[in-house]
């Protein structure tokens, strides 16, 4: 082949090696493209990272790449270098950081077809036809959800009508533009709404702060108290960069508050081209939003934590909102942090990057505190007038009923009385932790994970949270065959069903895991929340962040000290931010809120710091601790974990793993290979050893050589090892 080039590969493989392959030399060949090319008997789809190295072997050494995907742009340069960067930093290889970017239709190459995505709006005659209908067809189901917004983009109403039937909402749309119930606005028209947003002193400052650092790059840490309107201070900052001809990308930790924060943003900028990015959107969808970015067809992007890989060419911000979440950090594969690589990226491209949250992470804390973040404050409340009160339940003295005390049922009963909301608050989903026999002391234990089955009562059966597996409800003792098993426990279920004893005229809603799995059923569940339907809410940490519910003035907690004395030296933080993200549930609008938590502990700090929303306080105290224990933030770590059907296999590589690391006389301290807390988690038994020093730079320096021997190490076949750079939890 005369006119070949020689093409570098990144392929999805879990080894950090890059391929070379033959391709043809044409005008649109270039670095980022993707191709197919052929892997052993098979083919596999990749990347091209570089193009004609000098390195590269001889020609006649190569295969040809099979297809080239001309009708996609080729990935950006800084996109390709934050994947390298993630590649050095997470110690991953490049193919596979690469791949967990992509969407999974380029993973597979699969060609997506260019498709219009006109502004809609509803027409005089589309609201006379919405108006009169006895029935919401699917075109008036398209029209209402039009003027719900005043104008929305084709992609984002086809993902609210119907993400899992695609061709359905499409047809819906069509007929509804048939009929001239929808019609078409000009390019441009309307991209940022007028709103009549009247900032405080504080949100001003911070808007004109941050808006001052728009075209260069700058971290800003925006520490408001809950409800203090940190999501006004974003839309306003998002306005003030789309003026300026430039893309926005927001994170947020979860689904669940995708739809409420997706409608807010399409209201406020109904011209934008819109795109949301989570993990319950069909692979189509996904994929469309990610190649819309890629071409610069995209103002916003709203997204989990994937999305901070999406390319957007003319990108001028990003948002991270409740930056501190444990969920900004992925836990499989490239065990990455997204709000650490959204401050990277930011840096990169030139942009200001803001970290949003009531209960900064302490590692955020202190880069505040140490001049590399600014750091603003919001502490009123945006429309209540003050945080709710809160106040501690000393449970030492007292008879709980599932877990309730009665000070906390007199509460609740007086919020019925007044026709308000409550919420009580339980991060334990099921119906109890554990089925056990008193006669032989046989309980419900997982056959495949060191953990229990919880005893789920709504759907009969036991099921584990760690493997999924499940299993029907013995009615005798499988061991001696007594008929008096147990529950032993309390979970959401259960509580619920007290609560229902207590108060049989009351509209009570679980919220949960179980109860809500889909965008759907959420956006179902906000919607009678919103509408009063609702007296009384039990849930988990997903009503704990970012919702809004007006009616809403009661907050209770129930077992709170469950993690306060965990082994885990994150947990005084993590618990902290989880009572102070639930309590500001309450009182958001003109109704005061109380929250009323249950303690054994109450001369605990902790509880005093929260009882004066004192989050400043927590934090000197917390980083006190740290610096004299000499962990992170002021010390740095990796864990290397393997596992094996067999603990001492994994083990026996942990120990070898070590000796290594032992022999590169890096600065860095080598802790012993240990089972892990859960040792055993679906059929695998798992260890890990904690390498840990003083500063990144060192740890890199260790891990990028020790990683390289490590990749040559031959493996018994059912070992499997990773390494988790800056561990959420150890």
């Amino acid at each position: 082949m005369s006119t070949a080039r020689i093409a570098r590969v990144a392929l999805p493989l879990p080894k950090p090696r890059l391929f070379d392959y033959l391709v043809e030399a044409h005008e649109g060949l270039a670095v980022g493209l993707c191709v197919r090319v052929p892997f052993g008997p098979g083919e596999k789809t990749g990347v091209i990272v570089a193009l004609d190295p000098a390195d590269a072997p001889p020609r006649d050494k190569l295969r040809t790449v099979r297809e080239v995907l001309l009708e996609l742009p080729p990935l950006p340069a800084q996109w390709l270098a934050m994947a390298e960067f993630a590649a050095r930093y997470y110690q991953h290889p490049l193919g596979e950081v690469i791949a967990t970017a992509l969407p999974p239709g380029l993973r597979r190459a699969v060609r997506l077809p260019r498709e219009d995505d006109p502004l809609l709006a509803a027409t005089a005659a589309g609201r006379a036809a919405l108006a009169a209908a006895s029935k919401l067809t699917r075109a008036l189901a398209a029209v209402s959800l039009v003027c719900s917004a005043g104008s929305m983009r084709r992609a984002m109403l086809l993902e609210q009508l119907d993400n899992a039937r695609p061709g359905a909402a499409s047809e819906g749309i069509r007929q509804a533009r048939n009929k001239g119930w929808l019609e078409v606005l000009a390019p441009g028209s309307n991209i940022v709404a007028v709103d009549s947003f009247q900032a405080n002193a504080e949100q001003a400052a911070a808007i004109e702060r941050i808006g001052a650092a728009l075209g260069r790059f700058e971290s800003f840490l925006l520490h408001g108290i809950t409800g203090s309107g940190k999501t006004e201070v974003y839309l306003q900052l998002i306005a003030r960069c789309l003026l300026q001809g430039r893309a926005a990308l927001m994170l947020v930790p979860e689904i669940g508050l995708t739809p409420q924060l997706l409608e807010r943003v399409a209201g406020r900028f109904p011209g934008a081209r819109l795109v949301a990015l989570h993990s319950g959107l069909a692979d189509g969808a996904r994929s469309r939003g990610f190649v819309q970015a890629l071409r610069g067809e995209v103002d916003i992007v709203l997204g989990t934590r994937l999305s901070v890989f999406v390319p957007l060419p003319n990108l001028g911000l990003i948002v991270v909102d409740e930056e501190h979440d444990a969920s900004f950090k992925q836990q499989e594969g490239l065990r990455y942090s997204a709000r650490d690589l959204a401050v990277w990226r930011a840096r990169q491209e030139s942009v200001p990057v803001v970290l949003g949250s009531a209960t900064p992470a302490l590692e955020s804390w202190l880069a505040a505190d140490s001049g590399r973040y600014t750091r603003l404050s919001l502490s009123q409340r945006a429309v209540a007038e003050a945080p709710p009160s809160v106040r501690l339940i000393d449970t030492r003295r007292l008879k709980l009923d599932q877990g309730l005390s009665p000070q906390m049922v007199d509460a609740l009963r007086l919020r019925l009385e007044r026709g308000e909301q409550s919420l009580v608050f339980l991060n334990r989903r099921g119906y109890a932790p554990v089925i056990a026999c008193p006669s032989c002391n046989w309980i419900s234990a997982c056959p495949h994970c060191s953990a229990n089955m919880v005893f789920h009562q709504v759907d009969a059966i036991l099921r584990c949270h760690h493997c999924g597996a499940e299993a029907p409800v013995p009615r005798t003792c499988p061991d001696c065959g007594s008929h008096d098993v147990m529950a032993f426990g309390r979970g959401t279920q259960r509580l619920e069903e007290r609560l229902g004893e207590y108060f049989p005229a009351a509209r009570i809603l679980r919220v949960d895991r179980d109860a809500v799995k889909t965008p759907a059923q959420w956006a179902f569940v906000r919607e009678q929340i919103d509408t009063g339907q609702v007296d009384i809410l039990v849930g988990t940490q997903m009503l704990a962040k970012g919702h809004d519910f007006p009616r809403l003035t009661l907050v209770c907690i129930v077992g709170a000290d469950a993690s306060l004395y965990s082994s885990d030296y994150r947990a005084p933080e993590r618990l902290f931010q989880q009572l102070m993200q639930v309590s500001g549930r309450a009182g958001r609008a003109e109704l005061p809120g109380e929250v009323l938590i249950q303690t054994a502990f109450v001369d605990h700090p902790l509880f005093h710091k929260l009882t004066e929303h004192d989050f400043p306080g927590f934090a000197a105290l917390q980083l006190a601790e740290r610096r004299q224990a000499g962990f992170p933030p002021y010390s740095h770590h990796a864990v290397l974990r393997a596992e094996a059907s067999d603990l001492a296999q994994a083990l026996d590589f942990l120990k070898h793993a070590r000796e290594l690391a032992l022999s590169l006389q890096g600065a860095v301290r080598l802790f012993d290979p240990v089972p892990m807390r859960l040792v055993r988690r679906a059929r695998l038994e798992r260890a890990q050893l904690v390498v840990e020093a003083d500063s990144r730079p060192a740890l890199q320096a260790m891990l990028s050589e020790w990683m390289r021997q490590l990749y040559e190490v031959r493996l018994a076949r059912d070992l499997r090892w990773h390494l988790d750079v800056d561990p959420g939890d150890l």
